[in-house]
């Protein structure tokens, strides 16, 4: 069975942004439909940063929202201490908030295209993929439909979560490689098992990063590439 795969971008802000284009050519050969990239708004965008967001789009990249600072407050709960030291280190934003303030966050993220002038992806991820304290139920009335956890994505107009595999590559010390590793191969057997998309999450430091090596052969073992929108409803 060949396997299919939907590649994302993260952390696009003005301080990734050369890292971002140097990804960008080294994935070429992907359409840039297929490639979607998931901008944080809430950083200091400079008018030629905005330009190249704009170009970018233009070239046919989707623009995925993705949280607003990509940092959070200092975690007060067990769950986002244990969250912050095993994954997300400082950035699950939405863990720091309540149902209203993540969906305040989250309106205020899909406003920002708008008013800059850029067409919003339907997808949503929030950072680490911690989408936090708010019910499903709540999602179907927030301005993007798809909603990307750790588990896959959840589609919030049909309320059908898609159950789908993850692989990254963001690993800067010995135990995040291999926790990483197992859990990428873990994940490719999954796809192939099931026959489902296998998500491919590259960060803009990833190349420098222990499992650098390994970002573009990864990318290498698809046989095809999909947009985010594309989603089967086989893979529900």
């Amino acid at each position: 069975m060949s396997l299919a795969g939907l590649v994302s971008i993260h952390d696009v802000m003005p301080e990734t942004r050369e890292r971002v284009a140097d990804l960008l050519e080294r994935l070429a050969a992907v359409p840039p439909e297929h490639v979607t990239l998931l901008v944080v708004p809430g950083k200091a965008w400079r008018d030629e940063d905005l330009d190249w967001l704009r170009d970018l789009a233009a070239r046919g990249y989707p623009l995925a929202g993705h949280g607003w600072r990509h940092r959070c407050d200092p975690p007060k709960s067990l769950h986002h201490r244990l969250h912050s030291a095993l994954i997300s280190r400082d950035v699950a934003e939405h863990l720091s908030l309540d149902a209203t303030g993540i969906a305040a966050l989250v309106r205020d993220c899909h406003r920002w295209f708008v008013e800059h002038g850029l067409t919003p992806s339907p997808l949503y991820v929030p950072p680490a993929w911690a989408l936090g304290a708010i019910d499903r139920r709540a999602l179907a009335a927030l301005p993007f439909r798809y909603f990307e956890t750790l588990g896959g994505v959840y589609d919030a107009r049909e309320r059908r979560f898609h159950r789908l595999p993850l692989v990254g590559f963001e690993a800067d010390n010995a135990w995040r490689a291999a926790s990483l590793t197992f859990f990428n191969h873990w994940n490719l057997g999954m796809a192939r098992a099931l026959g489902r998309p296998l998500r491919v999450s590259i960060h803009p430091g990833d190349l420098s990063l222990r499992l650098g090596g390994q970002v573009l052969p990864w990318v290498g073992r698809l046989a095809r590439t999909e947009g985010y929108p594309d989603l089967a409803p086989e893979a529900a």
